[in-house]
Parts: structure tokens; C-alpha cells; sequence
């Protein structure tokens, strides 16, 4: 008989991020790169999701939320819990994207427009949301 398969979630104290991504392997790079920056990043295909995802309780308030926008079918009702729940947010997308003007009637705290890197993504979180000090990360690790 095989044991059975367990997943646990980390449980330490970095602030927690939501990454939103309808595509996987830029979604998986942008989270590998937070986490070793210090960080606990979410992530999601849409944004309904991760609201979903607060409102049943299986994710906490996020610290921020990076939001890329291709492919993302934004409606008025979500982009209003967003902007009721004021977490900062970071909007990534192309021409088209961005000169929606669903998109561009709310206030962003950071918009890039392509092309950029997910390091620059990861350097404007930082100035956001700082992370914990990585001595102290250090320190609770091998404790």
C-alpha cells in the first residue's frame, strides 16, 4: 500500500503576493523568482480565480498582485472588488491590452508595457512590498 500523497503549504510569515497569469511558464518563472527574493507568491490563471479564492477563504489578502492582462476577460464587478479590497497592483501588458479603457480608468500603482523583464517585475515589488530580511528568513530556517 502506498503512503498517502501529501501537499502542505508553506507557512511562513513572507508577504503574500498574488501572481495572475493565463500563461503557465511566465506565471511559474515570475513565482520562482519572488520566492527566491523572499516572498509567498500565489498563483492564478484569471482574476476571478484568485478572488474566488478570498472570498472561500483558500488564499489569504494578498500584500500586492501582479496582473497581466493578455487574455484576462476583466469585467467592471472585479476590477471594483479590487479596487475596494486597495491592494497595491502592478499591471502587465502590451499596447492593446493597456489602451483598454476598462483598463485605463483605474488607478494602477505600476504599469509595464512589453517588453520588460520578469526581474524588473520582481525589482518593483520589492520597492512595493518589502520583504523580510533574508538573515532573519535565514535564521527561522535552520532553527
Amino acid at each position: 500500500m502506498k503512503p498517502p500523497r501529501i501537499v502542505t503549504r508553506r507557512t511562513k510569515r513572507e508577504p503574500v503576493l498574488w501572481v495572475v497569469d493565463r500563461e503557465q511558464w511566465p506565471r511559474v518563472c515570475l513565482r520562482a523568482e519572488l520566492i527566491e527574493r523572499g516572498y509567498d507568491p500565489y498563483g492564478f490563471i484569471l482574476l476571478d480565480d484568485a478572488l474566488d479564492y478570498l472570498s472561500t477563504g483558500r488564499s489569504p489578502e494578498p500584500e500586492a498582485l501582479i496582473l497581466e492582462l493578455r487574455g484576462q476577460n476583466l469585467t467592471n464587478p472585479s476590477l471594483q472588488i479590487l479596487e475596494d479590497l486597495a491592494i497595491p497592483t502592478i499591471v502587465l501588458g502590451g499596447r492593446a491590452d493597456l489602451n483598454d479603457p476598462l483598463v485605463q480608468n483605474r488607478k494602477w500603482n505600476v504599469v509595464f508595457r512589453r517588453p520588460f523583464s520578469l526581474g524588473e517585475v520582481a525589482d518593483v515589488v520589492e520597492r512595493l512590498v518589502p520583504a523580510r530580511p533574508a538573515a532573519v528568513r535565514d535564521r527561522r530556517r535552520f532553527a
